[in-house]
């Protein structure tokens, strides 16, 4: 199962729409990061997310529970 980690969120109302995310995420895929950004309706925000095929926390290799819900 993958797992999606939410790096950052924008609130979907600002001015600039998704720019701020998408500025985010260039910044982190100028770095060799792996991130895309996805909308997420019931929170109406922008998230910064970096697929990952376990949770960062965990190191015994059972898979973590999911901190958040992406669609």
């Amino acid at each position: 199962m993958t797992h999606a980690l939410v790096l950052k969120t924008f609130p979907a109302g600002s001015p600039r729409g998704s720019w701020p995310a998408e500025e985010f995420a260039a910044r982190l895929r100028e770095h060799g990061r792996g991130v895309e950004v996805l909308m997420d309706l019931d929170a109406d925000a922008f998230l910064v997310v970096e697929a990952s095929s376990l949770a960062p926390s965990d190191t015994s290799g059972h898979e973590a529970p999911v901190l958040r819900a992406v669609a």
